[in-house]
C-alpha cells in the first residue's frame, strides 16, 4: 500500500534510516541488528519468538572503500543520528561522526555510522549503526526496483501478502495482535520520545499548505480539503490525544495487509503463520496509533483495478466485538499477568484500550490524508491520491462524530 506505491519524497521514521546496530560493550545487539549488504529491507523473521534468529545477530558488514561523501549527505546522516539515537550521539559534533559507505543497494544507499573511539557511551546506546538514505535524499530511488526487491524477497520466503478481507478472520486478527504486541515489547536504541506522529504531521501540513496544482480539477479537490481548516483541526486532535493515556512503545506504524505475510505451508496452523515486514515508518510512538491505524486499514482495498485504484468500505471498520477480540489477544501477549486478572479487571482494561485505540484512529486518518495530498503533487504513480485523501478525511470526521469528541 502506502510504502509501496510512493515514489516521491517522504520522511520515513528512524528505523527506515537506522537499520541496525552494533551494540555497546557488554550489550546484546538489537533484534534488527543485521542489514543486508545489498541494501535490501530487513525482514522481521520470527517476530513471535523471544530470541531473534542467529542471522539477525550479525554485526554490520565491514564498509568498503568509496569516494568521499558530499557535504549534504554527511550533514543529513549526522542530523538523523543525533536526533534519533540516545546517549553519546545526542552531544556528538558533526566533525566527530565517522561515516563510511557500504557498497551496493538497488534503491537506496547504506552507510556505517559510528562514534569515535575517544567518545565513551553513556548507557547502552550502540557505537555503530547502519544508516539507509533513501532516494528522496540521494535522488536515486526507483519504485519499480523497490517493488522487485520486495517481490523477490517474498518469493524467497515462500509467502504471500494478506488480502484486506483476511484481516477480519479471527485467527489472523489474533495473531496480528500477538505479533504487534511482541513488536511493541522490543527495546530499540532510538530516542524514545514520541515525537514522530505529530512531528511528521506538522511537517506534512506545512507542505500541504504550500502546494499549488496547475490542473483545475486538482485545485478544486485540494480546496475542498483545505476548507476543513486543517491547522485548527490538527490542534484539536493533538489536544485530545495528549489527554488520552497511551503507552509509548516501539510501533510499526503501517500494519496493513500488504505488510503482513502469510507463510506458505503454515496456512492451516493455529498460530505462527504470519510475519510482519516493511519497517520504514517504525518508531517510538503511541500504542493507540499502531492499533487504531491497523483497524482503519480494514476499510481499504488497494487491489481495485479501476481509478482511483482503491476501494473504501466504511462498514468494514471492525465492530466492537472484533476490536475486543484483537485487544484481548494483544493484552494477553503484551500485558504481563493479564491472564491472571479477574474477568472484571480484564473487561475494564479492554474497555480502556478500546477508547484509546478509537481516538488514535483519528490520527491515522489525518496522517495518511495529509500524506496523500503530498503524494498527489510529487508522485508519478497512477493512483487517486486526492481521492484517497478525501476518503481518509471523510472517515476522520465520521469517526469523530461517532466518538462525540
Amino acid at each position: 500500500m502506502k510504502t509501496k506505491f510512493c515514489n516521491g519524497e517522504t520522511d520515513p521514521s528512524p528505523l527506515g534510516l537506522l537499520l541496525g546496530c552494533s551494540s555497546a560493550a557488554g550489550q546484546p545487539p538489537s533484534p534488527l541488528a543485521h542489514a543486508d549488504p545489498e541494501g535490501k529491507d530487513p525482514v522481521a523473521a520470527g517476530r513471535g519468538a523471544t530470541t531473534p534468529p542467529a542471522a539477525l545477530l550479525l554485526p554490520p558488514p565491514a564498509p568498503e572503500a568509496e569516494p568521499p561523501l558530499d557535504p549534504r549527505t554527511r550533514r543529513k546522516a549526522y542530523l538523523w543520528c543525533k536526533e534519533f539515537l540516545p546517549g553519546a550521539w545526542r552531544g556528538l559534533r558533526e566533525e566527530q561522526l565517522r561515516i563510511n559507505p557500504i557498497r551496493g543497494g538497488l534503491s537506496n544507499m547504506l552507510f556505517q555510522c559510528s562514534l569515535p573511539d575517544a567518545v565513551p557511551t553513556l548507557a547502552d546506546e550502540p557505537r555503530k549503526v547502519l544508516l539507509r538514505l533513501y532516494g528522496a535524499i540521494l535522488q536515486m530511488r526507483s519504485c519499480n526496483k523497490g517493488e522487485s526487491v520486495q517481490s523477490q524477497k517474498e518469493n524467497d520466503l515462500q509467502s504471500r501478502k494478506l488480502s484486506t478481507e483476511e484481516l477480519s478472520l479471527p485467527d489472523i486478527s489474533a495473531e496480528i495482535a500477538e505479533k504487534m504486541a511482541r513488536f511493541h515489547g522490543m527495546k530499540m536504541p532510538f530516542n524514545k520520545e514520541p515525537k514522530w506522529l505529530f512531528g511528521t504531521m506538522e511537517k506534512y501540513l506545512n507542505q500541504v499548505l504550500r502546494i499549488k496544482f496547475t490542473r483545475e480539477s486538482q485545485t478544486r479537490k485540494l480546496n475542498k480539503l483545505l476548507a476543513y481548516n486543517l491547522p485548527q483541526e490538527m490542534k484539536n486532535l493533538r489536544d485530545m490525544l495528549e489527554a488520552t493515556p497511551s503507552p509509548v512503545v516501539f510501533c510499526h506504524n503501517d500494519c496493513q495487509e500488504g505488510n503482513v505475510l502469510l507463510l506458505e505451508g503454515r496456512e492451516d496452523s493455529e498460530n505462527q503463520k504470519l510475519m510482519l515486514i516493511d519497517f520504514e515508518y517504525s518508531s517510538y510512538n503511541y500504542r493507540g496509533f499502531d492499533i487504531g491505524n491497523h483497524f482503519c486499514e480494514w476499510m481499504y482495498d488497494y487491489t481495485y483495478e479501476k481509478y482511483p485504484f482503491f476501494k473504501a468500505t466504511a462498514l468494514k471498520y471492525p465492530s466492537k466485538k472484533q476490536q475486543l477480540h484483537f485487544i484481548s489477544s494483544y493484552l494477553s501477549a503484551f500485558h504481563h499477568g493479564f491472564e491472571n486478572l479477574s474477568n472484571e479487571e480484564k473487561s475494564k482494561l479492554e474497555e480502556e484500550v478500546l477508547i484509546e485505540v478509537n481516538r488514535f484512529a483519528l490520527a491515522s486518518h489525518f496522517f495518511w490524508g495529509l500524506w496523500s495530498i503530498i503524494q498527489a503533487k510529487i508522485s508519478s504513480i497512477e493512483f487517486g491520491y486526492l481521492e484517497y485523501a478525501q476518503s481518509r478525511f471523510d472517515a476522520y470526521f465520521d469517526q469523530k462524530r461517532k466518538l462525540k469528541v
